[in-house]
């Protein structure tokens, strides 16, 4: 039988790994030095976009897997610290019109730091590869 707080938990590593693919493979797509010139427009290295960009993508891709997922969530927890605090804090919660606030940004941090907290869940990678035999 299936516990409903593994269900949830899965549920929210697989959205998290979904959303953070995709937000990665958009930086590549839509041309990642863009992504690194806005870096810089910030004062932050441009070398950084590229850092942020493999972790979103290859990092989204672990997360759904299951692999790596407390590591993973910690880096993730990072990069939305670090966006919140360089770019979205100063538009607000909810944003100006023209720029979303840090709304979802903060959504996306409190559930990082959740599964960096957690133990494995159910249905992941980790728990194939990392079997402990009980005693």
């Amino acid at each position: 039988m299936v516990r409903k707080d593994e269900l949830g938990l899965t549920l929210l590593r697989l959205i998290l790994g979904i959303t953070f693919l995709i937000h990665g493979l958009d930086k590549f797509q839509g041309g990642i030095a863009n992504t690194a010139a806005f870096f810089e427009s910030l004062g932050m290295p441009g070398f950084a976009a590229y850092v942020v960009a493999l972790v979103e993508l290859l990092g989204g891709i672990a997360m759904i897997l299951g692999l790596g997922t407390r590591v993973v969530a910690g880096l993730f927890a990072i990069i939305m610290a670090v966006a919140i605090l360089k770019v979205k804090l100063a538009i607000g919660f909810l944003g100006n019109g023209q720029m979303a606030g840090y709304e979802l940004d903060l959504i996306l941090l409190v559930i990082s730091v959740y599964l960096a907290l957690k133990n494995r869940t159910s249905w992941a990678l980790d728990n194939i590869l990392f079997q402990t035999k009980k005693a």
